[in-house]
């Protein structure tokens, strides 16, 4: 287990917000942040504290990606032509890693990283065991034979917290899943507010 995995329980209290909408986020028991000086009155936030703020929220979401990742991921989407907050957005749920946990079949994003490790998912019928794996429109990923009774599973599509995004279409009798299309801000459920813009002018001053 990675570090930042075994650490993933903090990152909702450093954020002060619960950012995968979880039922048993820290910060549905204690709002401040972790440590001594958690309960401290912050004063206002400057500029570059937002972006900074707004690009660890983002980078948190997706299983807490390592820097290098996250600013090759930027650096693409830059390339892009067109608004290049949406195209971060569209390369981030593009991941493997991320399409199923979106298909939800895995209860967490950390675990759906692990998961695909682990060489239990197939796309388009070949085994793919790498979480930063980029999913073209129409593929079709499916959870393999073996794996289909593991008990992450069953629980995990038994979860009320969080649907199925309409841009992917998911079959749990099957445990498979099709990218249907790349979405927008606008159609990624975020159980929090997400700003790619703040990012884009974090990286662009920075």
């Amino acid at each position: 287990m990675t570090k930042r995995t075994s650490a993933k329980y903090k990152i909702d209290r450093r954020m002060g917000e619960n950012i995968w909408g979880r039922a048993k986020s820290p910060v549905i028991r204690r709002e401040y942040g972790p440590g001594q000086h958690g309960q401290r009155r912050k004063g206002k936030m400057s500029d570059f504290g937002l972006q900074l703020r707004a690009k660890q929220k983002l980078k948190g979401y997706y299983g807490d990606l390592t820097e290098k990742q996250f600013r090759r991921i930027y650096a693409e989407a830059e390339r892009v032509r067109g608004d290049t907050g949406e195209i971060l957005i569209g390369l981030l749920e593009r991941r493997l890693d991320a399409v199923v946990y979106r298909a939800k079949f895995v209860p967490t994003i950390f675990a759906a990283r692990q998961f695909v490790n682990h060489g239990h998912v197939t796309v388009n019928g070949k085994r793919v065991n790498i979480p930063s794996y980029r999913v073209q429109e129409g593929d079709v990923i499916e959870v393999r034979d073996r794996s289909k009774q593991m008990a992450v599973l069953l629980e995990a599509v038994q979860l009320t917290e969080r649907d199925v995004p309409d841009y992917i279409e998911a079959d749990h009798s099957k445990m498979t899943a099709k990218f249907v299309r790349t979405p927008g801000l606008a159609d990624v459920p975020y159980p929090v507010h997400m700003e790619p813009n703040l990012v884009i002018e974090f990286y662009a001053q920075n």
